[in-house]
């Protein structure tokens, strides 16, 4: 049998269980302890890259580079310490005391722009004589005795232009004159005038020269506009409702019917000889009773009603 198997537990002598290894003192004795020394295994784990020296907390404020944190505020502040803020406003208190506020200064009212003359005096603009405009010398050139007259009224081209040559004048101006748009067609009745009773207005834009230029042609009944679908498309339904209005005709328009009222009504209601109080339009309720070709006659009143009844529906066949 060897030694190791009799061999007792403990030390050399076998007393016991193993001694415990005695613990390493730091700093080995007689010598004095190094300022700022550190364990070694720490140091060595700061020297390693990619290893954070582990912070000290709380922070000295003496250590170089590191910001020492702000103390956390106390809420509500105290009236001296929100005093010592810098840059903040006090807080307003709500409702305000009226002691505590401070009478503000009194200021004085702006003043209102001054009005312009032509609204502190307004005057009504007058007719002025046109003849040096460039755009109407053009077409006075081009036309002679078709352009009548030239004026100016509040800063707007009107010009005058004879019956015939209205639509050879609208087809300049459309054209090489570059007025595309038409803004509309309109007329005027002037009952006191011995001719020219009616007035037929055109009006024309022009995108290139943002200016507005009006044409006028003065007529009498049976004497027809030539049209100017031609020229503008859009004037088609314009002028059937000129037709429709005030009874002028036009001569080439595709369709001069109605547009406003029905095919056999007596009159034009936008002229100045249209009864105020209207007319009987018998002709669309009982076409029994008025000839459809001829319409109403004006003064036969509005209280006009049929002798008798009207007869009653057969319904007996109905299933």
């Amino acid at each position: 049998m060897s030694d190791e198997g009799t061999r007792p537990p403990g030390g050399e002598g076998g007393d016991g269980p193993p001694a415990k290894k005695k613990p390493r003192q730091w700093p080995p004795e007689g010598q004095a302890p190094a300022k700022d020394s550190a364990p070694v295994e720490k140091a060595a784990a700061a020297d390693e890259p990619g290893k954070k020296k582990p912070k000290k907390w709380p922070p000295d404020e003496a250590a170089a580079g590191e910001t020492p944190k702000k103390a956390p505020k106390k809420w509500p502040p105290e009236p001296a310490a929100a005093a010592e803020e810098g840059g903040k406003k006090k807080a307003k208190k709500w409702p305000p005391d009226p002691a505590d506020a401070a009478p503000e200064e009194e200021k004085e009212a702006p003043k209102p722009a001054p009005k312009p003359a032509w609204e502190v005096d307004p005057v009504a603009p007058e007719w002025e004589d046109a003849g040096d405009d460039e755009l109407a010398g053009r077409l006075r050139e081009r036309f002679g005795d078709g352009i009548e007259r030239a004026r100016r009224f509040a800063g707007d081209l009107v010009i005058e232009v004879a019956r015939d040559a209205i639509r050879e004048v609208c087809a300049e101006l459309a054209g090489p004159q570059g007025y595309k748009l038409l803004v509309d067609v309109t007329a005027a009745h002037y009952p006191e005038r011995e001719a020219g009773r009616f007035e037929v207005i055109y009006i024309a834009y022009s995108f290139e020269s943002n200016r507005r230029v009006r044409l006028k042609v003065r007529t009498d009944d049976g004497e027809p506009v030539p049209t100017v679908v031609p020229v503008w498309k859009g004037a088609e339904w314009l002028e059937r409702e000129i037709w429709d209005m005030f009874g002028v005709t036009f001569d080439g328009h595709p369709d001069m019917t109605r547009i406003l009222l029905w095919e056999g009504f007596n009159g034009h209601p936008l002229r100045k000889d249209f009864p105020v109080e209207g007319i009987d339009t018998g002709s669309a309720i009982y076409p029994e009773y008025y000839d459809e070709s001829a319409g109403p006659v004006t003064g036969t009143g509005t209280g006009w009603k049929p002798e008798g009844p009207p007869e009653e529906a057969d319904t007996t066949n109905d299933a």
